[in-house]
């Protein structure tokens, strides 16, 4: 089964950024918060906003606002889909939380009207809804794009040096 066909069979948790609707896979969807206290990480890329202490366990915040380039947002308001990447959890900021939308009958479309901010590589299909159109985002793009620190290829987590023995 294709992945697009995985997608259309277990819905899409949805969310507005600006005046966009995105959505996530469900299956790739750990849960959804309000808007949580973040910790500051200093010289951390610019998409990766603090850290949150999510019942005892460190997940990193990327505000989709920053990757879109859009202003962020003043205070604290609208929510976090915590969502699951290769490494862990991530918490990405969105400024209100949709619904849950299943619609077996719905084909994606490769291509469709640019009525949203997220980058084209960031969007792995469009969805056809009775009042809008969903953008599904690529997760593993969006992720990639948010550890990548400016001026530097790879992702800020790749970085990471290599453990060097006495008598190396």
């Amino acid at each position: 089964m294709s992945d697009t066909a995985r997608a259309l069979d277990t819905g899409w948790c949805t969310f507005q950024v600006a005046t966009g609707l995105y959505g996530v896979e469900l299956d790739r969807v750990q849960e959804v918060l309000r808007a949580q206290p973040l910790t500051a990480v200093p010289l951390a890329p610019p998409a990766v906003v603090g850290l949150l202490n999510l019942r005892g366990r460190i997940v990193p915040a990327v505000d989709l606002r920053v990757l879109f380039d859009l202003p962020r947002l003043q205070e604290a308001q609208g929510g976090m889909v915590v969502v699951q990447a290769s490494d862990g959890p991530v918490a990405l900021l969105v400024d209100s939380i949709g619904d849950v939308q299943r619609h077996a009958s719905l084909a994606p479309h490769e291509a469709a009207a640019r009525t949203h901010a997220a980058p084209e590589s960031s969007c792995a299909y469009t969805l056809p809804l009775p009042e809008s159109l969903l953008v599904v985002l690529d997760l593993d793009q969006i992720l990639s794009k948010a550890f990548e620190r400016p001026g530097r290829g790879a992702p800020a987590r790749s970085r990471l040096p290599s453990p060097r023995f006495p008598g190396e």
